[in-house]
């Protein structure tokens, strides 16, 4: 036994091991490209300790077992319990100024729009996105514009797709904003907002993973790919970029994480702000 393992035995309410630890990332990775490190051994432990408690199994080793004999049944759990989520609306706001000028560029040319928001979350990112539009154009009838909104998880998407939030999460939202796009709960819904039905009225939500062939058939103007990357190997992300990339037409524009970046990843793209990249003629 490693100290490791032994460590872990002590410390955990279920037993622990290496090889649970090392089998649950080869798992992990096989189903979602996420890259886990040794850093998130605490992280997949209380995120799995969940599903085995729910399961009435015993340790790691029992539900590794367990997954790969109803692995139908229980991949979306699976899936479910890794993937980490921290939003929050208007998140890296200079990705939203830059997004009210791209709009306003279209209102003078096609008023024609697909975006879309990949690794959306419990919405914050893709309702910020459409508030941003509607808050940009005069005549909303007049447009053609949706908004795609997915993500691996399914309990996330179900979130967003209802657009109910605890009313703290829209405090750093502007008054103006929060007035027009967001109704407040009374009653036994006191403390709640809900985002109203003229902004949900062109998001469509779908689950998605990334490692699946994309089954979209047109492309996007523009797409939020943020704070995704990071949890891929370069390898899987030059995967993920090229099935991307093939998703643009020459001028279209990418806009990804503030920690991220596509060196070494995709030279389809080139830098045009902070963060913000233009598909290339390639």
């Amino acid at each position: 036994m490693s100290a490791a393992e032994d460590l872990s035995d002590v410390k955990f309410e279920y037993q622990f091991k290496d090889r649970d630890f090392n089998k649950l990332k080869e798992i992990v990775y096989a189903r979602t490209g996420i890259t886990l490190g040794e850093e998130k051994r605490q992280l997949v432990y209380s995120r799995f300790a969940k599903r085995i408690r729910k399961l009435n199994l015993q340790n790691f080793s029992q539900y590794i077992e367990y997954f790969e004999k109803n692995e139908e049944s229980e991949v979306t759990d699976f899936i479910n319990a890794i993937t980490t989520n921290f939003t929050s609306f208007f998140r890296e706001p200079h990705h939203f100024e830059f997004l009210k000028n791209f709009i306003a560029e279209r209102e003078m040319a096609s008023r024609y729009c697909r975006i879309w928001s990949a690794g959306c979350s419990s919405g914050e990112e893709p309702y910020s996105i459409a508030m941003t539009v509607l808050d940009s154009i005069a005549n909303p009838d007049a447009w053609d514009i949706k908004i795609l909104c997915t993500d691996i998880d399914t309990s996330v998407l179900r979130k967003a797709e209802q657009g109910v939030y605890d009313a703290a999460r829209v405090d750093g939202v502007d008054e103006r904003l929060r007035s027009r796009f967001f109704l407040r709960g009374k009653g036994a819904r006191e403390g709640l907002v809900k985002i109203r039905d003229d902004v949900r009225t062109n998001m469509v939500f779908r689950q998605l993973n990334l490692l699946d062939e994309f089954p979209f058939k047109k492309g996007f103007d523009l797409i939020f790919f943020r704070n995704v990357i990071i949890y891929f190997d370069k390898d899987t992300q030059r995967k993920i970029f090229s099935k991307i990339a093939k998703l643009q037409q020459p001028d279209d524009v990418l806009i990804i994480g503030h920690s991220e970046n596509l060196a070494g990843v995709t030279d389809k793209y080139a830098l045009i702000g902070r963060t913000i990249y233009q598909r290339l003629d390639n």
